[in-house]
């Protein structure tokens, strides 16, 4: 079957040949848990926003993630347009190839599964770690990191294969969670008037604030902490009423998650004082322990109970990561083989309408990516995790570009939708944005990684070259088709 002959809307014929997901399972809540919980909003404060402090611009860090907001709410505005005419489990693979064509469209859905897969291995690199710890520190026993992460694909892999609403209740918990503790803790700091000096508004986000330091390397880290807000569109075929349910979960979860990394990285900087902030985070990482930056603010307003919590919540926000990451990547495997690009098997659904044969595989891949580093005694946080979440947050930034061009490129030849600014003027303005911040991320990748140049240079070398892959793939399978044909 051609990639290109998904169907534009929910009710016309079904191109499932071997089975179909579970239509009106989510709503707008359901699907932004599932968002929130691929942005992991813990880890994200707490693993990024001392970096952007520290080798960033400082104070200015904030003023980042309002930029980085901007753009990705540029590229949603076209996202979502896109979207009411081609509603398809993969997501940016059917978007790409009806703008720009389907050996493209292939290859990009080379690289969308490539990046969810890493930067799930990432997470489990940390979540590994992370839970090592704990049970060393709580149970006075020793469990290798990479038991901890085989565990817990197991518990993954069953969650995934029980529907898609056991997943949404389970990050629902999770998510609360972490959004509770760390918006409390920035509400509080904002009734207080702040630190030591006051609130700082002006010194985290005027013009002079923003461009001080290094604001590239804050801007890359700002742009990282978006990636996932697209699952709005993967889950489109299992939502209510998708064209009203996934403009308004796209434009609702980039609106949340600007708005909480901007204002509790403000509460942060705050509460050290805008003189003082660059120089706490710069201690934070120097002992090894980025999270203390953040770790430390919350227990002076909590109390130090909070120590023995905060460890638990990251875990569980690296838990939802890695559930959410799960169900994005084998809906792309479920999407590709139901339209003839995978073996067929892998269209195949449980009683729960769940792809659990692409679970299966998507756990597999999952298992055959944290093995090496496993086996090879490397450290997961600063190999595993830093590695496979920079080449994560590339592929997917590609995929934005790709999108944004193929939105322009669909809407100029289809005119189904003759609006300018959803159609042409926003998604030119987010793929500047985005040509912007990916120049940003190679330019900065050694920092992203944490690794040496050579590394970074391999490791950024794998994406355009999975991309080629998929485009060279897509051509020999069209040819195989026209010859026998």
């Amino acid at each position: 079957m051609d990639s290109q002959t998904a169907v534009s809307n929910q009710t016309a014929p079904d191109v499932s040949t071997a089975g179909k997901l579970k239509a009106n399972s989510l709503g707008v809540l359901g699907i932004l848990f599932f968002v929130l919980s691929a942005q992991a909003p813990l880890t994200g404060v707490a693993g990024a926003v001392p970096i952007a402090v520290a080798l960033g611009n400082g104070p200015g860090a904030p003023a980042a993630y309002v930029a980085a907001g901007v753009i990705t709410l540029l590229f949603s505005v076209g996202f979502v347009a896109m979207g009411r005419h081609v509603v398809d489990a993969g997501a940016f693979y059917m978007y790409i190839g009806k703008g720009l064509g389907p050996r493209l469209g292939t290859g990009s859905a080379g690289v969308a599964l490539f990046a969810y897969c890493a930067i799930q291995a990432a997470m489990y690199g940390l979540y590994g770690a992370t839970v090592s710890g704990l049970l060393s520190q709580y149970a006075g026993t020793h469990v290798p990191w990479w038991a901890c992460s085989l565990a817990t694909m197991a518990i993954v892999q069953v969650l995934g294969a029980a529907g898609i609403e056991m997943g949404a209740k389970v990050l629902a918990v999770f998510v609360l969670a972490e959004f509770s503790i760390l918006s409390v803790f920035a509400l509080v700091t904002l009734f207080k008037g702040g630190g030591p000096e006051g609130l700082g508004f002006t010194q985290s986000f005027s013009p002079g604030a923003a461009f001080q330091g290094a604001p590239g390397a804050a801007l890359m880290f700002a742009v990282a902490s978006m990636v996932g807000f697209e699952a709005t569109a993967i889950y489109g075929e299992e939502a209510r009423e998708p064209r009203k349910t996934v403009p308004r979960a796209t434009y609702l979860a980039v609106a949340l998650v600007t708005g909480f990394f901007a204002f509790t990285t403000w509460m942060l900087v705050s509460f050290y004082g805008a003189s003082k902030a660059t120089e706490a985070a710069g201690k934070a990482l120097q002992s090894g322990d980025a999270t203390s930056f953040v770790f430390a603010p919350i227990a002076d307003l909590f109390g130090t109970w909070i120590n023995d919590v905060l460890p638990l919540l990251l875990a569980t926000s690296l838990f939802a990561g890695i559930l959410a990451f799960h169900n994005s990547a084998n809906r792309y495997l479920f999407s590709l083989s139901r339209d003839g690009l995978l073996p067929r098997t892998l269209s195949s659904i449980n009683r729960r309408h769940s792809p659990a044969v692409a679970g299966c595989v998507q756990t597999v891949v999952a298992v055959l990516l944290v093995a090496p580093f496993a086996l090879a005694g490397k450290d997961p946080v600063l190999t595993l995790f830093s590695w496979g979440s920079g080449v994560a947050v590339l592929g997917i930034m590609l995929l934005y570009l790709l999108t944004s061009l193929s939105v322009i490129a669909f809407f100029r030849r289809e005119r189904l939708d003759t609006r300018p600014w959803n159609t042409l003027i926003a998604p030119t303005l987010g793929a500047l944005g985005l040509v912007g911040a990916i120049w940003l991320i190679v330019a900065n990748f050694t920092t992203l990684i944490g690794g040496e140049r050579s590394t970074a240079l391999w490791l950024e070398l794998t994406v355009p070259a999975v991309l080629a892959l998929g485009v060279a793939a897509a051509g020999l399978s069209r040819g195989r088709t026209a010859a026998d044909g």
